[in-house]
């Protein structure tokens, strides 16, 4: 949504998860994200964020929300890759080995959030 010149915005509104979860594979230096993950099931279905990995900032991993919205569990992300293709390489990691931790660090924010981590 884009403002016009003279508006504000006065809200904005998140559904309270009904079980939320967060997994990050720390930066040893910075202890920044190498990559995080945030999975949050509410009504509506299933959200994943990752953070840390992607070109272009924070990006949702679809391919994970899907095995999720079918089967709440770390075990349904078995098999789920998320693509390197537009993920970032740099001197701590390349795109494949950060796309191998998205799918480490969405099974810890599942068990997490299914009080099991």
């Amino acid at each position: 949504t884009n403002l016009e010149p003279g508006e504000i915005i006065k809200a904005v509104k998140f559904p309270v998860p009904e079980k939320a979860g967060y997994g990050k594979f720390p930066n040893p230096a910075s202890r920044y994200a190498l990559v995080g993950v945030f999975v949050a099931k509410t009504a509506s279905g299933v959200r994943v964020a990752v953070t840390g990995a992607g070109q272009d900032g924070v990006f949702r991993a679809t391919e994970i929300e899907d095995a999720l919205n079918n089967n709440f569990s770390a075990d349904a992300l078995s098999g789920v890759t998320v693509p390197a293709d537009d993920l970032m390489t740099d001197m701590h990691a390349d795109a494949e080995y950060r796309a191998n931790l998205i799918g480490v660090m969405a099974k810890r924010a599942v068990n997490q959030a299914n009080g099991q981590g």
